[in-house]
């Protein structure tokens, strides 16, 4: 059990180490670094990303696509200070975006704190509140987490789980905390769930298509995280992002079993240039 720390002094404890990621530091951060050098023999985007999708399942799952996402974060260490995260409510029933009630997350990297600033800038909207139930046991926000603490320097968080609510009401949330060079926008979502193999790849590579037509998708069979993608999606469009995908895949690709798969796929959304 973790204990207490005095600088953050209400922590939101893994749960789902040692299930979905290696609990041990050393053997977390050595499967880290073989998915990244497995990503990075694949060419880079030529400009630095200002948001990403990725998925969330279990590293021996879907730990390769995500990381040929995050590699792309390898030059950018030293500038992301702040990671706006988004992800599914899966165990608890939502309406609007939840923030935790702690003030720091934990993995067995170790702690990362929560931007109060952003917090607050959130709390501002009326469908940013706080749900600590939500938070307590959800996955898909915490697998993303010892990526971003093995590629980048001392960074914050603002964790957000979707749960019922409208592309808009997500895009204002991003919208209100979008930063600049400093803050990343990380999407954490899988894509069709629980189909034969070859219809997963169909309906994946068609949401695939909409995703880097940045054309909202169509319901949430397609992706479990649809609200945040839609949201961010509408974002792209007004902030005129480019979306690539890097990786689609499935469960079928990386461990085998081919009756029911759940899909991955990785994407990077750049900015202009100015």
């Amino acid at each position: 059990m973790t204990t207490p720390d005095p600088v953050f002094p209400v922590l939101r404890p893994a749960s789902v180490a040692g299930s979905f990621y290696p609990a041990q530091p050393g053997a977390l951060d050595s499967a880290i670094a073989s998915l990244l050098d497995e990503a990075d023999t694949q060419p880079a985007p030529a400009h630095p990303p200002k948001a990403l999708i990725v998925p969330h399942a279990g590293y021996l799952y879907s730990g390769p696509i995500a990381a040929r996402a995050y590699v792309c974060l390898a030059a950018l260490r030293s500038i992301i200070r702040k990671v706006v995260l988004l992800g599914p409510a899966h165990r608890v029933a939502l309406h609007g975006l939840a923030l935790p009630e702690a003030s720091a997350f934990v993995t067995p990297l170790g702690h990362i704190p929560l931007d109060a600033e952003l917090a607050a800038k959130a709390l501002e909207l009326p469908q940013v509140h706080r749900n600590a139930a939500a938070h307590a046991l959800e996955h898909s926000l915490e697998v993303q987490l010892p990526f971003l603490q093995h590629l980048l320097d001392d960074f914050t968080l603002l964790p957000l789980l979707a749960g019922q609510g409208s592309t808009q009401a997500v895009a204002t949330v991003l919208n209100h905390v979008w930063g600049g060079a400093e803050t990343l926008i990380l999407i954490s979502s899988d894509l069709s769930h629980y189909l034969p193999y070859a219809q997963a790849r169909q309906l994946d590579q068609h949401t695939a298509t909409q995703i880097t037509a940045l054309q909202p998708l169509d319901s949430h069979e397609q992706a479990c995280g649809a609200t945040p993608i839609n949201g961010l999606l509408l974002c792209a469009r007004q902030r005129g992002l480019q979306a690539r995908l890097l990786d689609l895949r499935n469960s079928g690709d990386t461990a085998g079993d081919q009756s029911r798969v759940v899909g991955y796929a990785a994407f990077t959304f750049t900015e202009p240039a100015t």
